[in-house]
C-alpha cells in the first residue's frame, strides 16, 4: 500500500523537492502545508502515514504544532519527523523526549530522504 507523508514546511522549495524526490524514490503521495496551522488542518482531515515538519516557520514553530497534533485524538498517533538544521545531540534527546520519531538534518540528501524516513519508522524499503 502506497504511504502518504505530509511535509509541513513554510518554504515551498522544501516542499516541491521533498514531494519530487518522495514520489519518484519511494512511490508515496506526498502533501503539503505551509504553516503549522495549515499542516494541522490537513492531517486531521487527511490522516497521513506520518508528517515530515520543519522546526524554524513563522507564526507557529514546528514544535509548537508538533504539541497541537499531540493534543488531538485524530493525529496524536501520526508519527512525526523534524527537518531541522538543528540536530545536535542534545537537541535530539529533547525531540525524543517530547516523542517526535526522529530528526533529519537540513540540508537533506533528495535522493537518501526515503530510505531515512523509512529507517526511522521502521517501514520496509524497495
Amino acid at each position: 500500500m502506497t504511504k502518504r507523508i505530509l511535509v509541513i514546511d513554510n518554504e515551498q522549495y522544501i516542499q516541491a523537492v521533498t514531494q519530487i524526490c518522495l514520489q519518484t524514490t519511494a512511490g508515496w503521495q506526498v502533501l503539503t502545508a505551509g504553516s503549522g496551522r495549515e499542516g494541522i488542518a490537513t492531517a486531521t482531515t487527511e490522516q497521513p502515514d506520518a508528517i515530515l515538519l520543519d522546526v524554524m516557520m513563522p507564526d507557529m514553530d514546528g514544535l509548537t504544532t508538533f504539541q497541537q497534533l499531540q493534543a488531538q485524538p485524530r493525529t496524536r498517533l501520526i508519527p512525526v519527523i523534524l527537518l531541522t538544521a538543528k540536530v545536535q545531540a542534545s537537541d535530539r534527546h529533547r525531540y525524543e523526549a517530547l516523542g517526535v520519531r526522529g530528526a533529519i538534518a537540513k540540508p537533506f540528501d533528495p535522493l537518501q530522504l526515503a530510505s531515512q524516513i523509512a529507517a526511522i519508522l521502521h517501514w520496509p524499503t524497495g
